[in-house]
């Protein structure tokens, strides 16, 4: 695990930003060591389980299901309307012929994955203003705003007041408003994360930190928290770890309330000076980390499973062990990922056209053999199961099948 001794040093890594007009803004590490270890090291043994899983032959589609899902999440927490059927099917359209503003919103968080990724893969790369304005510029690109521009920074004029937040998730919060001062704490910000960096502070704890951080600055008019997402799971993807860093955007989604609360829970606790103001959002991030990271895992040993039991379909198969029409009725149930009723079954197409010279009895032991080799399982209510999900009321075998 990463050491994070970080006490006898922390006041090396508070920084204070005297601004023109918001007063002073202060960035600390402000979380409690010995507190979080705990938290760190559970997320750090279960990403360290997940990275030595076999799933390099699942890889690609696990990605494919990452991106859609964290896609649909963040683009959701900021008001989007896809469902996540709907957001996959954006995201296979060429962005060239996007017309409906919610397909750009997710097309436009795609592009900025795609970049986030790029960056950090790349040797030595660290946060910059570079990268931050092209992510904004990405996902607000072509969205209708009456002020926003896309990679241009926030500059109130006098008057038009941004506030955040709201009183049922802790309170509206006004940020900072002039653009000097907005362009200098978002230096400031880049400068601090690369002081942590070299003062050995984890990327589990840097990333939650510069994101808190970010929303407080809420540096443009549009986007930012689907831009601090981003930020913060570049982040982490540079530190080593994969999927999990655009997966969270799921925990986040499931756990609005307390993701809303928790950047004014830890803004009121810095201004009254409370010890370790910014530990309650890390800790949140942590049990993300770890929440995510296992159900990922879960997936991985569904899809391997899958894997492992088409491969024995295939074989049985070869080996003439079952016959062409059992190995269709198992397909076609792999094919949907789900229980088929029996009545459904007998009015498709593809069944019918099986045993259409053929008589009942055929049917039966059909049905039969597969059930005992458990290719499929039957329910109680009648409905029938790809073998690789064992639903809990399987029918025992009898006479009557199907």
């Amino acid at each position: 695990m990463p050491d994070i001794e970080l006490a006898p040093g922390l006041e090396c890594l508070t920084r204070r930003v005297d601004t023109d007009r918001f007063g002073p803004f202060v960035f600390e590490v402000g979380v409690e060591a010995a507190r979080i270890k705990l938290a760190l090291q559970r997320a750090e043994d279960t990403h360290d389980r997940f990275i030595a899983s076999p799933f390099s032959q699942v890889a690609n589609q696990l990605e494919r299901e990452v991106v859609v899902s964290s896609v649909f999440g963040t683009n959701t927490i900021e008001g989007g309307k896809l469902s996540e059927d709907e957001t996959a099917n954006a995201l296979m359209l060429d962005p060239a012929q996007v017309k409906e503003i919610e397909q750009r919103r997710a097309v436009n968080i795609k592009a900025a994955y795609d970049l986030s990724q790029q960056v950090a893969r790349t040797a030595g790369w660290s946060l910059n203003r570079e990268f931050i304005l092209e992510v904004h510029r990405l996902i607000t690109q072509q969205i209708p705003h009456p002020n926003n521009q896309p990679g241009k920074l926030r500059n109130n004029p006098k008057h038009h007041i941004t506030y955040v937040g709201d009183e049922g998730h802790g309170g509206r919060y006004k940020p900072p408003q002039y653009g000097r001062d907005i362009d200098r704490l978002l230096d400031a910000l880049i400068g601090w994360h690369a002081e942590m960096e070299r003062s050995g502070v984890p990327g589990l704890i840097r990333a939650p930190l510069v994101h808190l951080y970010y929303e407080l600055i809420h540096p443009f008019w549009d986007g930012n928290g689907r831009v601090g997402r981003v930020i913060e799971a570049t982040l982490l993807q540079a530190a080593g770890y994969r999927y999990a860093p655009f997966a969270l955007a799921r925990y986040y989604l499931a756990n609005i309330d307390s993701y809303f609360t928790l950047f004014n829970t830890c803004r009121k606790a810095a201004e009254k000076g409370q010890a370790w103001p910014n530990h309650a959002f890390v800790e949140f991030y942590l049990e993300g980390i770890r929440q995510t990271i296992n159900t990922l895992q879960d997936r991985v040993n569904q899809m391997t499973a899958l894997l492992l039991f088409e491969s024995k379909l295939h074989r049985l198969l070869e080996e003439k062990r079952i016959n062409v029409r059992q190995y269709t009725i198992v397909s076609q149930l792999l094919g949907r990922r789900r229980a088929m009723p029996l009545d459904e079954i007998r009015q498709t197409p593809w069944y019918t056209g099986l045993y259409l010279k053929l008589n009942d009895k055929t049917r039966q032991r059909d049905l039969r053999h597969l059930r005992e080799m458990e290719l499929v399982f039957l329910d109680t209510h009648h409905n029938l199961w790809p073998g690789v999900i064992r639903p809990q009321n399987i029918k025992p075998l009898g006479k009557k099948q199907i």
